[in-house]
């Protein structure tokens, strides 16, 4: 994408320039090179099932260093791009792009781009690394299987046969629409929160339904269009963090990836400083490293002002002019007493969410307690199938970037796991590596992986390569994607040797007497 005009005139725009600066040096340091045109890329092979900015950055990396993909989208071509492709064209990140930057390549011109500039760098991104061909679009996966000789199938044999899966199917699938008593009353407009481009809200009154992101989302559409009145009506009070890419990154600092005893020093700075005369809007009985928390500053600024109002409370029915609404006081939980009112309304915004796509198409073994998502090795391999990721799509909550450095971290461990025997974890110290990490968040307030911060990522990453010593020559490329021809001629000698001992690298990546001993 070409640099703004903003970005022109450095004396003007000091910092901006300066950060078209440090992608420019980012790009051509760590962005793997494309593919030329009709390129032979060689095995592992790797399905990615999901088109959206996970699949497609995946996809990239895996070719830039030369290893053949195709991608299975149960969408058509206007689903390139996942959830970014079904949102409003008002959404846009809520995080600064700093830490949005899901591949090196990536040339954010501002701090914070819309949904039809991120749509259009997965794009670009998509083009640049000649993944156009290697797309099947209206392709539901539905289960995927291993033949004879231990590669994978997706649905069937048709569709060719892989080393290796990247499950990249996201947490954000089908429009949640719960129905509430009397909907069929309500004389106005009801939409999900995804579906308001093009809707008329100026000087209307607008109710959204729902406290997290998509209440975000709806709130951006309402004052962009100018609605009259925007109220929120949330259940439960969720922690709301400032658009400050500093704040956001010194919160993500916290590598116990959860509460601690000191949790209390950033919970008391933003009641102070950023919440200010709206405190009583700060979650009382939910920590701060609990739970994926709003990033928004004009939410305050708006219900300051009046424009925007917050309720917190039970929905108890529509009615023909609007929301009936059961207002609890602070600290009184769901469905507890409270003051009935309704809230009037000519738009109703159902902030509900998504569904969560499932990954029942992966193997049944791929499943069982205690090792069910999102306990798994690292969070997104199944101690079963060590050549299998499910990249963003496990996860529940979290503090840090959402689609950064770490996807090419995740689909760099893949390929080292599947380019290297020696490399490659037992099931066995898989789920050894969940148990620990279980011990050691016991005192958190929730499990052990449905909450963690970025820096908690990036030690499981760091001790990931450090215990084992045949990963240690991979670790540039791992980490930043640097150095892959010196592993694999090690890797290459190495094959020589185990070939002397009738051994071979390949076939089923999953098979126990292939793996190495080390966690």
């Amino acid at each position: 994408m070409p640099m703004s005009s903003q970005s022109s005139n450095p004396l003007l725009h000091p910092f901006v320039f300066i950060y078209q600066i440090i992608q420019w040096f980012l790009d051509k340091l760590l962005s793997p090179e494309a593919p030329a045109p009709g390129a032979q890329l060689g095995r592992p092979k790797i399905a990615i099932i999901g088109a959206g900015l996970t699949g497609v950055a995946a996809a990239s990396h895996c070719v830039g260093h030369g290893f053949d993909v195709s991608i299975f989208e149960k969408g058509d071509r206007k689903a390139l791009g996942g959830i970014w492709s079904r949102v409003n064209n008002t959404s846009g990140l809520q995080i600064h792009s700093i830490m949005y930057r899901f591949h090196p390549s990536i040339r954010w011109t501002g701090g914070y781009p819309n949904q039809q500039r991120i749509v259009s760098q997965i794009t670009t991104l998509w083009k640049r690394y000649g993944l156009e061909p290697k797309t099947h679009f209206n392709t539901p996966v539905e289960k995927v299987y291993k033949d004879e000789q231990g590669r994978w199938v997706i649905n069937d044999p048709s569709l060719g046969r892989y080393d290796g899966i990247i499950a990249a199917v996201g947490t954000c699938g089908d429009n949640k629409m719960p129905h509430i008593p009397g909907q069929e009353n309500f004389r106005g407009e009801i939409y999900h929160s995804s579906q308001l481009t093009g809707k008329d809200a100026k000087g209307k009154k607008m109710v959204i339904i729902g406290g997290g992101a998509s209440a975000v989302e709806a709130l951006e559409f309402a004052s962009h269009e100018g609605a009259a009145k925007t109220t929120i009506l949330a259940r439960s009070d969720k922690w709301i963090i400032p658009r400050n890419p500093i704040v956001n990154m010194l919160l993500s600092f916290n590598v116990f990836g959860g509460e601690t005893i000191f949790s209390w020093i950033p919970e008391l700075l933003l009641k102070k400083f950023f919440y200010r005369d709206l405190q009583d809007l700060a979650p009382s009985e939910k920590g701060l490293f609990t739970g994926t928390p709003m990033v928004n500053s004009d939410v305050m600024d708006k219900i300051r002002s009046g424009a925007a109002e917050w309720l917190r409370g039970d929905i108890l029915a529509f009615t023909e002019k609007g929301i009936k609404f059961n207002h609890r006081g602070k600290g009184v939980p769901a469905n507890g007493p409270g003051r009935d009112k309704t809230v009037d309304a000519d738009i109703i915004v159902m902030a509900t969410g998504f569904d969560r796509p499932s990954l029942d198409f992966l193997p049944e073994d791929s499943f069982g307690e205690p090792y069910n998502p999102p306990n798994w090795y690292l969070q997104t391999f199944p101690p079963s199938h060590v050549s299998v990721s499910a990249i963003n799509c496990t996860y529940i909550n979290a503090i840090g970037s959402v689609g950064n450095w770490h996807i090419g971290i995740y689909t760099r461990i893949l390929l080292m796991f599947l380019s290297d025997p020696l490399t490659r974890p037992r099931s066995f110290w898989m789920e050894r590596w969940i148990d620990m990490t279980i011990v050691l968040k016991k005192f958190a307030p929730t499990g052990a992986f449905d909450f963690f911060t970025y820096l908690e990522l990036i030690w499981w990453f760091t001790f990931c390569i450090a215990i084992n010593p045949f990963r240690w020559k991979w670790a540039l490329f791992v980490f930043f994607g640097i150095g892959k021809g010196l592993p694999k001629r090690i890797v290459e000698a190495e094959d020589r040797v185990r070939e002397g001992f009738g051994l071979k690298n390949g076939g089923s990546y999953d098979h126990q007497e292939q793996e190495s001993s080390f966690k």
